[in-house]
């Protein structure tokens, strides 16, 4: 899949300012980033800037699935596309979506997948889906769990977050084999999703702590 390096690059060089000063984050744990070889990042969703906070906290370049509406602008497709993002049409199943994912993966690429399927309007964590699981299942290659946290004022716009990457899970840690069924699939969804639920409690504690 083709990705402006440079493009990806400057983008991150004017945005990370901007982002620090309005979001004022904090990174933790991109040392469990691997270095090289394709992997997914498997991480909650809260808001259109996700993407932009997780490629501004990491070295490698990321790629992700947007909704279908973002490429009907030509200029906008364009660039977004040039930035990592491709197409999912949601309700119509994934299968193609999986497919380029699968190609990313196998190009020794990072796969970004926003485990719970969609934005959550409460900052609570939802319920995941399994297509993340399912792509380690097909690639048996590691998944990154990953959590964003509010952790100032939720109703604010631009309240402070923390992003918090754990350290990588094999296929074989989440019991997902290449002949495996939908048992296996909801146990391993089940383990990624516990992983980001312990990050996003003991990100909440610390900050309560000061």
């Amino acid at each position: 899949m083709a990705q402006s390096k440079i493009l990806y690059t400057i983008g991150k060089v004017i945005l990370m300012p901007a982002y620090k000063l309005l979001y004022r984050y904090k990174n933790i744990g991109s040392e469990n980033i691997p270095k090289e070889g394709g992997f997914i990042l498997a991480c909650n969703h809260l808001s259109f800037s996700d993407p932009v906070l997780l490629g501004l906290c990491i070295k490698r370049r990321l790629y992700f699935m947007a909704k279908i509406e973002l490429f009907k602008n030509k200029f906008a497709g364009a660039v977004i596309r040039a930035l990592g993002a491709f197409p999912v049409e949601r309700g119509a199943g994934d299968g193609k979506a999986i497919k380029t994912g699968e190609d990313i993966i196998r190009e020794g690429n990072a796969m970004t997948i926003f485990i719970e399927g969609g934005r959550s309007k409460t900052g609570e964590l939802m319920r995941p889906r399994s297509g993340c699981a399912l792509l380690v299942q097909q690639m048996q290659v590691p998944v990154v769990p990953a959590c964003i946290t509010i952790v100032g004022n939720p109703k604010h716009t631009f309240a402070k977050r923390v992003i918090h990457f754990g350290k990588p899970m094999s296929p074989e840690e989440l019991g997902l084999t290449t002949a495996g069924d939908r048992r296996e699939l909801k146990k391993g969804t089940s383990k990624i999703m516990d992983e980001i639920k312990k990050m996003r409690e003991q990100d909440l504690n610390d900050y309560k702590k000061g």
